[in-house]
């Protein structure tokens, strides 16, 4: 080493907020700000983003979940900036940012399985109503704190939310700060089970694996076409049913799965779990 030479100095690595990996065709995306309960902040929801946007190849599905002991405490809000003439447009690019990436989310390339537990409050709660199954632990808990912030939501809650439990029920929450555990936010639509504690990436990798396995075009009518006909009115939700009815039966792959089923030679139909 010569004399006089600066050595550098080894920065620590910097954990991402946001981890992914690819087991087989089930892409596991996980919430790593532990520490915050992972709250979300503007790099990781930029992470969620880029993932989703461009999942690697050979995935089918994906399973979001939170490291340690909570999914997510929702925003957080040492992102909101104060004071200053651009507020207004600050927050509305902010707020846009979200909706950008959760988009990817709800209406991307994979169907997305949700693992729920402990805090699942603003936006959080507006990640996991982004996805398409929810799985809920029985330490779960749902609220939505911007009332008591003095904020409102802006990460598409109040898109996604009331079409699972309804205006009423969210006005509700915003207004006097009701939570839910995962009981009752399952009756009131905010997931589709409940597991007991610990068994939530269980129960989700399995419903995930069991997704996979499905056609792909299968696959993508439920993420991309079901919604749509839900929220046009009946005779263009018709219409759209029967076209993508006609496309997805005239895929090769289900054309071998029929011939497999009349052949009698295709699995029998088995619920997960």
């Amino acid at each position: 080493m010569s004399e006089g030479r600066p050595v550098p100095l080894q920065q620590p690595a910097v954990k991402p907020p946001v981890s992914v990996r690819l087991e087989g065709d089930i892409l596991f995306v996980t919430l790593s700000r532990p520490e915050k309960r992972n709250a979300l902040n503007a790099e990781a929801i930029g992470a969620l983003e880029r993932t989703f946007a461009a999942p690697p190849a050979g995935a089918r599905v994906a399973v979001i979940s939170g490291e340690g002991d909570h999914f997510s405490a929702g925003l957080d809000l040492s992102d909101l900036s104060e004071g200053g003439d651009n507020d207004v447009m600050a927050g509305i690019a902010h707020s846009m940012m979200w909706h950008h990436a959760f988009q990817y989310i709800e209406r991307g390339q994979l169907p997305v399985v949700s693992v729920l537990k402990g805090a699942v409050v603003g936006g959080g709660l507006e990640l996991a109503a982004a996805t398409h199954v929810r799985v809920a632990e029985e330490n779960a808990f749902y609220a939505l704190p911007e009332g008591q912030r003095g904020i409102f939501v802006g990460g598409g809650g109040s898109v996604r939310i009331p079409r699972l439990i309804g205006a009423a029920r969210m006005a509700d929450m915003m207004l006097t700060g009701r939570t839910y555990d995962a009981a009752g936010g399952m009756a009131a639509g905010l997931s589709q089970y409940v597991v007991p504690a610990g068994s939530g990436l269980a129960k989700a990798t399995e419903l995930a694996r069991a997704i996979a396995g499905n056609a792909p075009m299968t696959n993508f009518a439920v993420v991309q076409a079901l919604p749509r006909i839900a929220e046009t009115d009946a005779p263009a939700g018709f219409l759209m049913e029967a076209l993508m009815s006609a496309i997805a039966q005239n895929d090769a792959e289900a054309k071998a799965r029929m011939r497999a089923f009349l052949d009698k030679k295709a699995a029998k139909v088995r619920a997960p779990g």
